[in-house]
């Protein structure tokens, strides 16, 4: 998990981590109704900064408009203003923080499916991540091809983080680790791959880089969004496409990209190594590209930046 912080935020109050309890019979701990967002913090010149903190919040209301959420937190409506604020307010009182995690969710006591009328609540809760997928990511990870699905469309919310469609996630890391990798590639209902399990995919290949299509069936990563526009702006080629398996076994590099994961090299599919089985120069080039961005030594992206103090 990494290093728990000191206070986390809830409800308009910042308690101490241990003090942030929910009741067993709360419905999202039953039945998953939650949305939540999970976004980075970074060191720069001039103090900690939280990265595309609007762009994240914009989705976490949106998964929340879809959900039927009413932003009313401890009695309090909340504008995406205040979210924002809520946020920073709980980066201010952490000491050391690089990943900050808010999650609306219904909190109200209910036993049974219907959602209508169950109070809501947030909770912003900070910790020190470091590396996701652990140390040794930068040489490049192992990742297996899921026996589980994408969930698309029809199955519920792809486009939102809706805490109870990540089960099939659990289910697809769950088979990775067990199987010796790092993580695992899901395919969407016609078999093409979709992302990971928590991290969209890129390859390059026939010097282009590719990404499966938003209408695959995939989360719209902001961290996929960044990637996308930095490699544009150093002069790539990238294509948002369905993308087939054979393409990603055969391409030159393949990573992945996610607010946790940052920009990961991935090392083999499947028992067969991408390219010469170590890390790209390509992804290495746009990773080094993204660092600079993240910790504010480029001012030309700085809107990507919410200073904290």
């Amino acid at each position: 998990m990494g290093e728990k912080c000191e206070k986390i935020w809830f409800d308009g109050k910042l308690v101490d981590w241990n003090d942030a309890k929910v009741h067993v019979l709360a419905h999202a701990l039953n039945y998953g109704t939650g949305v939540f967002e999970g976004i980075r913090v970074y060191q720069t010149p001039k103090g900690p900064a939280i990265f595309r903190l609007k762009d994240h919040v914009r989705r976490l209301v949106d998964g929340c408009k879809l959900m039927g959420f009413d932003l009313k937190f401890g009695g309090k409506d909340y504008t995406f203003d205040d979210i924002c604020e809520a946020i920073k307010d709980a980066v201010r009182a952490n000491k050391k923080v690089d990943y900050v995690k808010p999650c609306v969710f219904l909190s109200g006591e209910e036993v049974g499916l219907n959602p209508v009328g169950v109070p809501t609540s947030l909770a912003i809760t900070c910790i020190y991540m470091g590396s996701y997928l652990g140390k040794g990511a930068a040489a490049g990870t192992k990742i297996i091809t899921a026996s589980w699905q994408r969930p698309d469309y029809l199955c519920g919310p792809a486009g939102a983080k809706v805490n109870g469609s990540y089960v099939a996630s659990c289910l697809a890391k769950r088979e990775a680790v067990r199987q010796g990798a790092g993580e695992a590639l899901m395919l969407n209902k016609e078999g093409r791959p979709a992302e990971c399990t928590g991290e969209n995919i890129f390859f390059y290949k026939f010097g282009k880089i590719f990404t499966p299509a938003v209408s695959e069936g995939i989360l719209q990563g902001v961290t996929r969004a960044s990637i996308i526009q930095v490699a544009r702006d150093l002069g790539y080629e990238v294509v948002e496409a369905p993308v087939t398996r054979f393409q990603l076994t055969t391409a030159d590099e393949v990573w992945m990209t996610g607010t946790a994961a940052e920009i990961a090299p991935v090392s083999s599919i499947d028992g067969r190594d991408v390219g010469n089985g170590q890390p790209g120069e390509i992804a290495a080039k746009i990773h080094a590209k993204f660092h600079d961005i993240a910790e504010g030594k480029d001012p030309k992206y700085d809107a990507w930046l919410d200073y904290v103090n």
